[in-house]
């Protein structure tokens, strides 16, 4: 397994993420399972592994601190804070008053002394971006983070972020996690240079594209909707959408350029992000042993330029085909007051 430096750590983090998003209620509910899945990861030498707070309402958590019990020095873990977890105004979000908290409850589950990585799951327009690196400096003075990072942040507010570490005095973010696909392309316009210009570590999640780039759903073949995602969110599955048309024309040209290439189609999404000088890891979320096998069959597919010029042909660098799942939307689109002025005022005279 090739070995990247993560940003500007100097911590070498695996090609391939282990990502746990599906250990526990949500996914994969046999703890032993799990745990035997995150040691078959660990022997066949990714060293990096990346949780949430938020999987599982904390479950997640609780089964990679069993895996890793007797194994904690030889894993960067990473993990993350945002995502609500529980009744209550003050329960989420990126205030240092959560963050202090919070941090201390992933420690316990994760049962660790010290987390390598902590991210910062989404923006938070409520709290000031100052407050919040002000509290994840402090927990890296007091030994409880090595180092954090932001995950699925606009270039705009990773930039922003950054300024105000340097004129406060404070650590920056030090890696982005966004989402990054074949047919997801959009972060190669600004976060990604981004990135590089900063000198972050970048893992992207969601190689496979909520599962359209696992080859189970096909143009012209009736789509299972009773199960996986489809039941989460069946409008993006929708086969008369037409958004759900082009990702299913994309896929069928990208089917031929994995026979192509030789390989399987996951195998081709996978080793697709990996192409990018960017990116330091891509997060594979296996809920199965089966899943993560296969997974790894693929690890020493390299696209040549021949490849990667065929795939810019179908998908264009920087577009998307779809807007990724789980993808943040700022308030500035969502909130209609944000973006119309008062009915008296809207004309030129």
């Amino acid at each position: 397994m090739r070995h990247r430096v993560l940003g500007g750590t100097g911590i070498e983090v695996s090609a391939y993420c282990l990502g746990t998003m599906m250990f526990g209620s949500v996914g994969n509910a046999d703890h032993d399972e799990c745990v035997r899945i995150i040691h078959a990861a660990l022997d066949e030498g990714i060293n990096f592994v990346d949780t949430a707070d938020m999987y599982s309402a904390g479950e997640s958590e609780t089964i990679v601190g069993k895996a890793l019990k007797d194994r904690r020095d030889d894993v960067v873990l990473a993990t993350k804070v945002h995502f609500p977890m529980g009744d209550g105004p003050n329960r989420g979000g990126n205030s240092r008053r959560w963050i202090v908290r919070e941090v201390e409850e992933s420690l316990r589950r994760l049962g660790t002394d010290w987390i390598d990585l902590y991210q910062v799951h989404r923006p938070d327009h409520t709290t000031d971006i100052e407050e919040t690196l002000s509290a994840l400096t402090d927990l890296v003075r007091q030994g409880k983070i090595r180092a954090f990072g932001c995950s699925t942040f606009p270039a705009h507010e990773i930039v922003e972020a950054h300024h105000v570490a340097d004129r406060r005095g404070l650590q920056r973010f030090r890696t982005e996690q966004p989402p990054y696909s074949l047919l997801a392309r959009g972060i190669e316009k600004d976060v990604l240079p981004v990135a590089q210009r900063l000198g972050m570590g970048v893992l992207t999640w969601s190689p496979l594209a909520s599962g359209f780039l696992t080859g189970r759903y096909r143009k012209g073949r009736d789509l299972d909707l009773s199960s996986g995602r489809p039941t989460l969110t069946p409008d993006r599955f929708d086969p008369s959408a037409p958004r759900t048309a082009a990702k299913l024309e994309a896929v069928e040209q990208l089917v031929a350029v994995a026979e192509e290439v030789g390989c399987s189609l996951p195998e081709l999404a996978i080793a697709f992000p990996l192409a990018h000088p960017a990116v330091t890891s891509v997060i594979i979320g296996p809920r199965t042993m089966e899943q993560l096998r296969n997974t790894l069959k693929g690890r020493s597919v390299m696209l040549d330029d021949a490849v990667l010029d065929r795939i810019d042909d179908i998908v264009a660098p920087g577009t998307d085909v779809y807007p990724p799942d789980g993808a943040w939307t700022p308030p500035s689109l969502t909130t209609p007051a944000l973006r119309r002025r008062t009915a008296g005022s809207r004309s030129a005279a």
